[in-house]
C-alpha cells in the first residue's frame, strides 16, 4: 500500500519539538545551498549519527551529488561544510567518512529553545485543515469487548490523539454493525437456546452486564449449529428479517444492539476513549445508501451477477482480468460476494456504501440523534433514519479516513478499495487507509489461568487465539478489574495513609496506563500474546515504569516548594545559556546532553509515528526517556547541588523531561498521577 501522501496535510511548526525544527532548517538551508552553488535539485534525507561525537544529524548528500556531478563526493562535503551559510541553532558542521556532512547543535540554544517552548499549548486544527475520519473499535454488539478490541481502540484513539496532536481536524467514528450475522446468532440464541420473547429481552439488556450474558449465549449458538448442521438455515431468515426490520427477531436485535453498545461505551470510557458518532448499518440500509451504491456499481459494471458454480445468484466485484477469469468458471472468491443469492447485503457491500459517504461521495446523508453524553460534555451523536436534530453537526465529507481493522481483513478493505476505483474515485481511493494490526493472542499460561482446557498441542504452541464464538477470551472488562485490583494492592502498600478515594484514582491511573503501553509498545505487524504476568509488571518497559518517572520528577519540585515556598518555577523557563554551555559541553556533558536531545526530539517522532503510521514509535519514545531521566535522577543530587547556577540547570532539565514525557504518555492515551 502507498503511503497517505502526509507532506500536504500535517505541520509540525511547534516549537516544543526543537529537534524538528532545526533538522527542517538544515535541510531547507542545504537545499537552497545545493541549488545555488551547484544548480541541482536533489532529494536527500538526513539522520540521527550513529553516536553523539558525530553530531545530532547528518546527510549523505554529497554521494548523490557526486554521481551528478562526477566529482569526489568528500571534496563535496567539505566545500558545503566550508561554504554553507550559518544556520540559526547550528554552532559548526563537519565532514565525516567519505563524504557525509555532520551538524553539530549549539547545545545550550537548544536547551533554551526547548525548555521555553516545551510548556507551549499544542496546535490546534486550522480552520482550513482537511478533515480526518478515524474509524475504530468497531465491535460487534452481540456480546462484551475482549483484549482483541482493546488493542484496536487503543491503536484507534492513539493515531486520533497523534492526529490532532499535528493540527489535524479529526472526526471519530466508531461503526455499529446492529444487522450483521453476529447480532443474527445471538438473536437465534435467545428464541432458540434461552426461549425468550422480545418483551423478557428488553427486560435483560436493561440489566447490569447484558453484554456477559450474551457472551455466554453467543458461544453458546455455535454449539447449537453443531449439534445440527440443518439449523443454520435459521441465519439467513433471521438475518434476512433484522435487515428488513420485521417480526420478533427485529424487535429482538433492535433492543440487543443499543444495550451492548452501550456497554461497550463504558468499557472504553474507564480507557479514556470517546467518540463522535456511531454509524449504524441499519441506517445504510433503511436510507437506501447501499441501493444508491448498488446502482452505480452495476452501472459502472463493478459487479456482476454470477450464473454458475457455487455463488451462482450473487453479485460478486470484478477486481482484475484474472478475478474475471475464476468468474467465469464458477470459481468465485467468497470474499468478492457484494450480494448474497438471497438478497442479503454482505458486510463488504455495505462498506463500500459507507465509504462513498464518508467521502461525501454518495449524495445522501444520515440523520442524526444525541446517543450519549461524556463526563466532560462531549456529546456522542448516533444515525438514525428518520427524526433527526436540527443541531447535529455536519459529519463525514473527508479527505482521508483511517479504518482500524485488522490485518485478517486486509482482503475485504482491498475490495472496499476497489470498488471506489471502479467508480472513478481515484483520489479517495488513495486516500482510503486500511490502519491495520495483527492479533491479540494468549499465552498458553494465560487461558490455563482463565479455566480454559487446552489441547496437548494448543499448549505446546506460542499463543491460543481468541474466539468469541467459542467464548475463548479475556474480557475487557474483568482484564481491567485484575488490573485495578493490582494497582491497588500496590498502592495501598505504598501510601497507607492516603485517602481511599485518593488511592483508587492512582490505582485506576496506573492500570490503565500499564495496558495501554502494553497494548502500543508492539509494533502493529507484531502479534501480541497477552499474559497477565506480562501486563501487571511495573518494571521494564512498561507504563508505570513511565509514569513513574515522571512522579520522580514532580516529586523534585513537591520538595523543591516544601523547602523555598517562593521559588518561582516561571524563572526556569530562561536558561543561563553560559552555565548550559559549561554542563554540557563534550566528553563530562554528553550523557546530559543526550537526555536534552531526546527531550527535545517529540515532535520528530510524532511525525515518523504519522508517516509510518506506527504509534509504537511514541511508546519508544517515552520509555527512552523516562530511562536517561531514572540514570540522570540517580547520579544527580538536584535539590542539595551547592553550585546555585548548577542546580538551576539540573531543575531545568527536570521540568523539560517532566513536560515532554506527560505529553508523549498523553499520546498514548495514558495519564501521569501525581504519586505512585
Amino acid at each position: 500500500m502507498e503511503p497517505a501522501p502526509y507532506n500536504r496535510y500535517f505541520s509540525f511548526a511547534d516549537w516544543s519539538h526543537v529537534y524538528h525544527v532545526l533538522e527542517t532548517r538544515i535541510r531547507a538551508a542545504l537545499t537552497k545551498h545545493i541549488r545555488e552553488r551547484y544548480s541541482q535539485d536533489v532529494t536527500f534525507v538526513t539522520e540521527r549519527p550513529p553516536r553523539i561525537e558525530m553530531g545530532e544529524v547528518a546527510t549523505p548528500v554529497c554521494f548523490e551529488l557526486a554521481k551528478r556531478l562526477k566529482r569526489a563526493p568528500r571534496q563535496i562535503a567539505h566545500e558545503i561544510a566550508v561554504d554553507l551559510p550559518a544556520i540559526d541553532g547550528v554552532a559548526r558542521v563537519e565532514v565525516a567518512g567519505a563524504g557525509y556532512v555532520n551538524f553539530f547543535f549549539s547545545r545550550a540554544a537548544f536547551l533554551a529553545a526547548a525548555v521555553a517552548g516545551a510548556a507551549a499549548a499544542p496546535p490546534v486544527a486550522r480552520p482550513d485543515a482537511p478533515k480526518c475520519i478515524v474509524e475504530h473499535t468497531n465491535i460487534n454488539p452481540n456480546k462484551a469487548a475482549h483484549i482483541g478490541h482493546l488493542r484496536n481502540a487503543a491503536l484507534g484513539d492513539t493515531l486520533v490523539r497523534l492526529l490532532r496532536r499535528a493540527g489535524q481536524r479529526v472526526e471519530i467514528q466508531n461503526y455499529i454493525d446492529n444487522t450483521g450475522v453476529q447480532v443474527a446468532d445471538v438473536v437465534i440464541g435467545f428464541i432458540h437456546i434461552a426461549k425468550k420473547s422480545p418483551e423478557e429481552v428488553r427486560a435483560l439488556a436493561a440489566q447490569p452486564k447484558f453484554d456477559y450474558f450474551c457472551w455466554d449465549l453467543y458461544a453458546s449458538v455455535t454449539h447449537f449449529y453443531e449439534e445440527d448442521k440443518t439449523r443454520l438455515a435459521l441465519r439467513g431468515e433471521t438475518l434476512k428479517s433484522i435487515e428488513e426490520d420485521r417480526g420478533a427477531p427485529a424487535e429482538m436485535a433492535a433492543a440487543v444492539a443499543p444495550a451492548v453498545v452501550r456497554c461497550h461505551l463504558r468499557t472504553m470510557e474507564r480507557l479514556g476513549i470517546e467518540y463522535d458518532l456511531l454509524p449504524r448499518e441499519s441506517e445504510i440500509l433503511h436510507l437506501k445508501f447501499w441501493d444508491a451504491a448498488f446502482e452505480h456499481l452495476k452501472q459502472t459494471n463493478a459487479i456482476h451477477l454470477a450464473t454458475s458454480g457455487k455463488n451462482a445468484g450473487c453479485w460478486v466485484m470484478r477486481l482484475n482480468d484474472a478475478a474475471d477469469a475464476a468468474d467465469a468458471s464458477g470459481e468465485d472468491d467468497d470474499a468478492k460476494i457484494i450480494v448474497r443469492s438471497n438478497g442479503t447485503v454482505t458486510y463488504v457491500g455495505k462498506d463500500i456504501a459507507y465509504q462513498l459517504w464518508k467521502f461525501g461521495l454518495l449524495g445522501r446523508d444520515f440523520q442524526y440523534e444525541k446517543f450519549h453524553t461524556y463526563a466532560n460534555g462531549h456529546t456522542l451523536w448516533s444515525t438514525v433514519s428518520s427524526g433527526g436534530s436540527a443541531s447535529a453537526p455536519a459529519f463525514g465529507r473527508a479527505s482521508i479516513v483511517y479504518n482500524v481493522i485488522d490485518a485478517r481483513q486486509a482482503y475485504l478493505q482491498n475490495v472496499v478499495v476497489a470498488g471506489l476505483r471502479a467508480l472513478g474515485f481515484n483520489e479517495q481511493a488513495d486516500r482510503s487507509i486500511h490502519f491495520s494490526y495483527e492479533i491479540v493472542a494468549l499465552t498458553p499460561r494465560c487461558a490455563a489461568e482463565l479455566g480454559y482446557t487446552l489441547s496437548d498441542e494448543e499448549a505446546r504452541k506460542p499463543y491460543v487465539e481468541v474466539s468469541g464464538r467459542k467464548g475463548l477470551g479475556v474480557k475487557a472488562d474483568d482484564l481491567l478489574d485484575r488490573l485495578e485490583a493490582a494497582a491497588r494492592a500496590e498502592v495501598d502498600q505504598r501510601h497507607p495513609a492516603s485517602p481511599d478515594n485518593e488511592r483508587t484514582a492512582i490505582a485506576h491511573t496506573i492500570a490503565i496506563g500499564a495496558l495501554r503501553y502494553f497494548l502500543l509498545k508492539f509494533t502493529r505487524t507484531a502479534i501480541i500474546a497477552f499474559d497477565f504476568k506480562d501486563a501487571l509488571s511495573f518494571e521494564g518497559e512498561t507504563g508505570p515504569y513511565c509514569q513513574y518517572a515522571v512522579v520522580r520528577a514532580r516529586n523534585i519540585f513537591r520538595k523543591l516548594r516544601e523547602q523555598q515556598p517562593d521559588f518561582d518555577c516561571a524563572s526556569l523557563e530562561k536558561v543561563n545559556q553560559e552555565a548550559a554551555e559549561r554542563s554540557l559541553a563534550a566528553p563530562d556533558g554528553n550523557t546530559l546532553w543526550e537526555m536534552v536531545l531526546h527531550a527535545g526530539s517529540l515532535g520528530t517522532q510524532i511525525e515518523a509515528a504519522v508517516g509510518a503510521q506506527e504509534p509504537a514509535f511514541i511508546a519508544k519514545y517515552a520509555f527512552q526517556l523516562a530511562q536517561s531521566f531514572n540514570l540522570f535522577y540517580h547520579h544527580h543530587r538536584v535539590l542539595t547541588e551547592e553550585d546555585e547556577a548548577k542546580k538551576i540547570f539540573f531543575l531545568q532539565l527536570s521540568r523539560l523531561v517532566e513536560l515532554q514525557l506527560v505529553s508523549a504518555l498523553e499520546l498514548l492515551g495514558i495519564e501521569s498521577p501525581e504519586k505512585m
